[in-house]
Protein backbone atom coordinates (compact mmCIF):
# COMPACT_ATOMS: atom_id res chain seq x y z
CA UNK A 1 0.00 0.00 0.00
CA UNK A 2 1.38 3.42 -0.96
CA UNK A 3 2.04 6.12 1.58
CA UNK A 4 -0.33 9.06 1.59
CA UNK A 5 1.00 12.03 -0.37
CA UNK A 6 3.84 10.14 -1.97
CA UNK A 7 2.88 10.92 -5.60
CA UNK A 8 1.00 14.18 -4.96
CA UNK A 9 2.60 17.61 -5.17
CA UNK A 10 1.27 21.02 -4.04
CA UNK A 11 1.14 23.61 -6.83
CA UNK A 12 0.12 27.25 -7.27
CA UNK A 13 -1.98 28.44 -10.21
CA UNK A 14 -1.29 31.92 -11.63
CA UNK A 15 -3.45 33.94 -14.02
CA UNK A 16 -1.93 34.27 -17.49
CA UNK A 17 -3.32 37.81 -17.97
CA UNK A 18 -2.41 39.63 -14.74
CA UNK A 19 0.11 37.07 -13.29
CA UNK A 20 -1.77 37.04 -9.96
CA UNK A 21 -1.38 33.81 -7.93
CA UNK A 22 -4.99 32.94 -7.10
CA UNK A 23 -5.32 29.21 -6.46
CA UNK A 24 -3.42 26.45 -4.67
CA UNK A 25 -4.11 22.81 -5.41
CA UNK A 26 -2.32 19.50 -5.77
CA UNK A 27 -1.64 17.16 -8.65
CA UNK A 28 -0.34 13.66 -9.12
CA UNK A 29 3.18 14.19 -10.48
CA UNK A 30 3.41 10.61 -11.80
CA UNK A 31 0.27 10.85 -13.98
CA UNK A 32 0.55 14.54 -14.95
CA UNK A 33 4.16 15.34 -15.76
CA UNK A 34 3.57 18.52 -17.79
CA UNK A 35 2.39 21.87 -16.40
CA UNK A 36 -1.27 22.12 -15.47
CA UNK A 37 -3.50 24.64 -17.31
CA UNK A 38 -7.09 25.30 -16.14
CA UNK A 39 -9.62 27.98 -17.03
CA UNK A 40 -10.68 29.55 -13.71
CA UNK A 41 -12.12 32.81 -12.37
CA UNK A 42 -9.64 35.60 -11.62
CA UNK A 43 -10.99 38.14 -9.08
CA UNK A 44 -8.48 40.80 -10.15
CA UNK A 45 -9.40 40.56 -13.87
CA UNK A 46 -13.07 39.98 -12.96
CA UNK A 47 -13.41 37.29 -15.64
CA UNK A 48 -12.58 33.66 -16.42
CA UNK A 49 -9.00 33.31 -17.68
CA UNK A 50 -6.45 30.55 -18.18
CA UNK A 51 -4.44 29.74 -15.07
CA UNK A 52 -1.09 27.95 -15.43
CA UNK A 53 1.01 26.11 -12.91
CA UNK A 54 3.51 28.52 -11.39
CA UNK A 55 7.19 27.79 -10.81
CA UNK A 56 8.30 27.24 -7.24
Amino acid sequence: MAKKGEARENITLACTVCKEKNYRTEKNKKNTTDRLEIKKYCPKCNQHTMHKEDKK
